[in-house]
């Protein structure tokens, strides 16, 4: 619960960052959009699936 927590949270913060901000140009779109927002979001979806997944009455 505390990952899938954490990482809904860091995905709104930078989705929140992108609003104020805007999108980064160039390299710093891949590593900041991508990689980040990847890692963060891969997290959500494996912590709810092992929370809620199959074999969990989900």
């Amino acid at each position: 619960m505390f990952r899938a927590a954490f990482s809904a949270a860091g995905l709104v913060l930078l989705g929140l960052a992108f609003a104020v901000l805007g999108l980064p140009a160039g390299p710093a779109f891949v590593e900041v959009a991508l990689l980040g927002g990847g890692f963060l979001a891969g997290s959500l979806v494996w912590s709810l699936w092992k929370l809620l997944g199959p074999g969990r009455g989900g």
